[in-house]
């Protein structure tokens, strides 16, 4: 049957691959993320709070003191690509993209805040790719991240009249591909420094410890990632001590033990001097490594007698894991 001339043009057949990252406020103005922390802690996935007590106290409390504390730690890391986390996601999609060719269409979104998922999603479907692979770059699953991406997508889909096929990208936190890309990124860039630490602390982001109780699984794949990359750098610096924190404390409730700031005041009066920390669970350096560990995190390890300190980057676009992300995509585009 002949399609009729007036048909409209219908852009089909294409792979599409959508990096989706946490989020960050569109500037580091105490308005700007007054409204991205509206839309985030309004996440019931991120806070496990009944609405009906939760609400007054996000809207009467938090809103109102929060923002400019936030946006001055943002301020100290802003660049002139905007938000260290937003400009490195995009620039990983395009170092994505020119490693996949024309095999796949990349794209970015974030879960909150701008560029949202759902516009993403779209683009790519106007772009004609009728199957994409959504991609959350948290190593480690945990329902306040990998899960609350999968509710965003229902959102954007349930939007959508012509759904594209959809697969998502599982936890990576043992693939043999991660454990490999840290360590080689972590050797090199301790090789790099200008003194030997003694200890490396792996620091991860912190959950309420409610979560590990109700069934979620981050806590044990963080230690899983932990240990198995203990285990590569022990045979390549033997005489380094890997320790594994976990920081961004939040509010009164009891969160995952060991807190980062807490150990590094305890092994610097317990006399470590030389410490790098490194955060294995982000896949891109933003405010949690940039300002709360390599600012105030030096500073409580010096404060605390500590001599020399180092905050080393997270993968982001090094060759080492840009040759990981490439070999996740390859893995999960493969039959289609």
């Amino acid at each position: 049957m002949r399609k009729p001339d007036d048909h409209p043009p219908a852009m089909v057949g294409r792979l599409g691959v959508l990096l989706v990252n946490l989020g960050t406020p569109d500037a580091p103005t105490p308005s700007a993320v007054r409204r991205y922390l509206a839309e985030f802690l309004s996440d019931p996935r991120v806070v496990e709070i009944p609405a009906i007590a939760w609400k007054p106290i996000l809207h009467g409390i938090i809103l109102r003191t929060r923002p400019a504390k936030s946006a001055h730690a943002y301020a100290q890391v802003w660049t002139e690509e905007g938000s260290p986390l937003a400009a490195i996601t995009a620039q990983q999609a395009r170092v994505l993209q020119q490693r996949l060719g024309d095999a796949a269409l990349v794209d970015w979104g974030m879960r909150y805040g701008n560029p949202g998922l759902a516009e993403r999603l779209q683009r790519l479907k106007d772009a004609g790719c009728d199957r994409v692979l959504v991609a959350p770059l948290y190593p480690q699953y945990s329902g306040a991240t990998t899960a609350s991406v999968m509710d965003k997508l229902g959102d954007a889909l349930k939007a959508m009249r012509w759904q594209p096929a959809i697969r998502t990208l599982p936890p990576y936190y043992d693939h043999r591909a991660h454990i490999d890309a840290l360590e080689q990124d972590l050797t090199r860039q301790i090789a790099a420094l200008d003194f030997v630490p003694q200890v490396l602390l792996l620091s991860f982001h912190g959950m309420p410890e409610r979560t590990l109780q109700l069934g979620d699984p981050y806590h044990c794949q963080c230690r899983k990632t932990a240990r198995l990359l203990a285990e590569r750098l022990a045979t390549r610096l033997p005489d380094l001590r890997v320790e594994t924190s976990f920081q961004s404390r939040f509010g009164r409730a009891k969160w995952l033990e060991p807190a980062t700031d807490a150990v590094l005041v305890k092994e610097a009066r317990a006399g470590t001097r030389r410490i790098a920390v490194a955060a294995p669970g982000f896949s891109a350096d933003c405010v949690e490594t940039l300002e709360e560990l390599a600012l105030r995190g030096r500073d409580d390890f010096l404060a605390a007698g500590g001599e020399a300190f180092a905050t080393l980057d997270c993968l982001n676009t090094s060759r080492a894991g840009m040759e990981m992300l490439e070999i996740l995509v390859k893995q999960e585009l493969s039959g289609w």
